[in-house]
């Protein structure tokens, strides 16, 4: 099981972290201190089978972020607080939650809820696989129907960027503009055996984002003006992971991310950099193709449901 914590208290965050690791119940793919920093979309991207929340919390409650995850988070809930008002906890259970914890935590509930709403995820997967099983009988004639569109392409792009330490940064419309691109005209290439040039890559969204009427002269201050801007995005990719490998170099994300992206010599250069606090003459050499080849497949996968 995937779990992920919501709590404004680092001791609770720490003591259900503590519990689910020694008792072997999942892995605890993230924490958060605050409600308003939650995303469903991001939630199911990162695979999130049960969502741990505290009722109150200082910017987005736990009910008002319910509200806010209805209908997108398709996880279970486990609600946590020391409040025990029957029409909060009421309101809680009418939006969806599947379990109410009341503060302080106490392990053996703790262990007795997870549990609970593990079989329950067990048996709904165990059912939806039967279903499965019987729509593709009887629906293993009809044509394979392409699910793709543009807002699974914003979700995608936006979570990977956001693994990759890049949301925020400038480059980021950028990248999503360059997926949105590829996708586009994918058949219009073989990608696995010939990946567009860099050079076709920016003049195309530069000409999308100024319009049929721009000016060549236009055309080219933006495309070195996007081209510099994903440079620097990258750099910053690698300046997250390699803090990330110094920390911690069993870290999932460094172990999930930075191969992929980056040369091993360029990413263990960067490490000795910043490990020694010295400052580069030169910008680190990053291949750039790769690095959007990658994003564009990564996408692909996620889109298609291989990860999902």
């Amino acid at each position: 099981m995937r779990f992920f914590i919501t709590d404004d208290d680092y001791a609770i965050r720490s003591i259900l972290n503590q519990i689910i690791e020694d008792e072997d119940l999942g892995e605890v793919v993230e924490e958060a201190e605050d409600g308003y920093l939650l995303d469903g979309h991001i939630l199911n991207l990162k695979q999130i089978d049960i969502l741990f929340i505290d009722l109150l919390m200082p910017i987005r409650d736990g009910i008002e972020t319910i509200r806010h995850l209805k209908g997108i988070f398709s996880g279970k809930i486990i609600m946590i607080s020391q409040v025990e008002s029957k029409d909060l906890i009421g309101e809680a259970y009418s939006l969806g939650i599947d379990y109410y914890i009341t503060k302080p935590i106490n392990r053996m509930e703790v262990l007795t809820v997870i549990r609970k709403v593990m079989e329950r995820i067990y048996l709904e997967r165990s059912i939806n696989n039967i279903q499965a099983s019987l729509n593709s009988l009887v629906n293993l004639a009809q044509p394979k129907v392409d699910t793709f569109n543009e807002k699974s392409i914003l979700k995608v792009g936006e979570y990977l960027l956001s693994e990759l330490g890049i949301v925020g940064e400038n480059g980021h419309k950028d990248f999503i503009e360059i997926l949105q691109y590829l996708f586009e005209n994918e058949n219009a290439y073989t990608f696995e055996q010939q990946f567009p040039t860099l050079k076709d890559i920016f003049e195309e969204i530069s000409k999308k984002k100024l319009g049929p009427s721009a000016a060549q002269a236009d055309i080219n201050r933006e495309i070195k003006a996007s081209a510099q801007r994903i440079r620097r995005a990258i750099n910053h990719s690698l300046n997250y992971f390699a803090s990330l490998g110094l920390t911690d170099f069993s870290n999932q994300k460094f172990e999930n991310y930075a191969s992929k992206y980056f040369e091993f010599t360029v990413i263990s250069q960067k490490m000795k950099e910043l490990k020694n606090a010295k400052r580069r003459l030169t910008p680190t050499q990053v291949n750039t193709k790769k690095f959007i080849q990658v994003f564009y497949f990564e996408a692909k996968r996620l889109i298609s449901g291989e990860y999902l």
